[in-house]
């Protein structure tokens, strides 16, 4: 495999990338003098595997309807066995634009407008953006922290409910906190969905991205089967692999009828795969991408220690443990600030575009998000930005 050099600072501006181009007319920072730690993808090049895929299409020279898609999905059954222990069929397999694309269609396939569909807040934006957009009803169950890491309130959550709620979002694993459920506390939702007649829309798009030592993600298909009559799993090779611009995502669904209303709300909605996003998934799930993909996670797990260890010097911030994902949620309440004053000293002070807390819904309003998925090199001089920007706390 070609040995990946995760330090190579690649010059993104003027690429149309949203995380570069984007940040100024978004937080003021301009990319001249600024750190895009916003926008969860990566400054890095994806697999070689992939990037041949998409020259020989290139070579190739002939882009028309796309088929033969078996490669894709062989690709994708071969990856949930071998990364996941999960085996699955390649007809459980539908494919979306992507996972917000997903709960879209899920909304559409699950629920009318005016139901309720849960989310555990705070949690990853575009869940409350789409619910919204549908004319759903969003019902927000906010996350208890203990032991300075998010954990589910059931006896809370009973008391919130109307009746009316339809379908739950569960983000596994958990984006902004970066937890990893426990196969307890999967169970424990599952039996909440059953309890309650509850579709469960499990997104895990996060799931490849697991620290050393704080494994493993798991499934909830694998743990909990007895719902499968009531879950969709979407999946994707997008955050894995940073290709996020290809859109394309999975929903994976056993139950043949489950499956059928999904397939039916995609079919009204016109979604299809493109080619040249199939041809990268089937190149990415392969034993390079996997090889790929352990190397990132261990330079993640350096950039992670470093971020950590910096925010720990800076009295008032504090980092939640991050299990999962590249990006870190930290907790500014210790200053004593608004986050109208320590948003300023990130943006302004700093000079760094993180993601607010606020965005995330119920529980978010003091942390902002920072994409530690960038080269070493950033993160540390992200760390002493931040440290000049509080230094009166010091």
């Amino acid at each position: 495999m070609h040995q990946p050099d995760f330090d190579e600072i690649i010059d993104r501006t003027g690429t149309r990338c949203s995380k570069w181009d984007d940040m100024e007319a978004a937080y003021g920072v301009s990319p001249d003098d600024g750190l895009a730690m916003w926008v969860a993808d990566m400054d890095f090049r994806p697999p070689q595997a992939v990037q041949k895929a998409v020259e020989q299409a290139a070579a190739h020279g002939v882009y028309g309807y796309p088929g033969a898609n078996r490669p894709y999905l062989d690709a994708i059954c071969w990856w949930m066995a071998e990364r996941h222990g999960w085996t699955i069929e390649p007809s459980w397999i539908l494919t979306c634009a992507g996972l917000v694309n997903g709960v879209a269609m899920a909304l559409d396939a699950f629920t009318a407008p005016g139901d309720g569909v849960i989310v555990m807040s705070p949690v990853y934006h575009a869940f409350g953006r789409v619910v919204n957009a549908s004319g759903r009803k969003l019902v927000e169950l906010p996350l208890a922290q203990r032991d300075g890491i998010y954990g589910f309130d059931w006896p809370a959550w009973e008391e919130m409910l109307t009746g009316n709620e339809r379908l739950m979002i569960l983000c596994s694993p958990h984006n902004p906190g970066g937890r990893i459920w426990t196969a307890d506390e999967l169970t424990e939702v599952a039996e909440f969905c059953r309890r309650h007649d509850l579709i469960l829309v499990s997104d895990d798009i996060h799931c490849d991205l697991v620290m050393p030592g704080c494994g493993p993600h798991r499934m909830i298909a694998t743990v909990a089967p007895q719902i499968a009559d009531r879950l969709v799993t979407l999946t994707a090779a997008t955050k894995t692999f940073n290709i996020a611009g290809a859109h394309i995502g999975n929903a994976i669904i056993a139950d043949a009828g489950l499956r059928a209303r999904f397939q039916g709300a995609l079919a009204a909605r016109g979604v299809s795969a493109g080619m040249l996003g199939m041809d990268m998934v089937a190149a990415a799930y392969s034993p390079e991408g996997a090889a790929w993909v352990d190397a990132l996670v261990e330079y993640l797990d350096g950039n992670r220690r470093i971020f950590d260890e910096g925010i720990a010097t800076i009295p008032g911030l504090r980092s939640m443990p991050l299990q999962a994902t590249y990006l870190s949620w930290v907790d500014f309440s210790g200053t004593g600030m608004a986050p109208a004053e320590f948003t300023a000293r990130v943006q302004d002070g700093a000079r760094i575009a993180a993601n607010h807390g606020a965005t995330f819904g119920t529980g978010g309003a003091q942390f902002l998000r920072f994409n530690i998925a960038t080269p070493r090199a950033r993160v540390t001089e992200a760390v002493a930005r931040l440290r000049h920007a509080f230094a009166d706390l010091q």
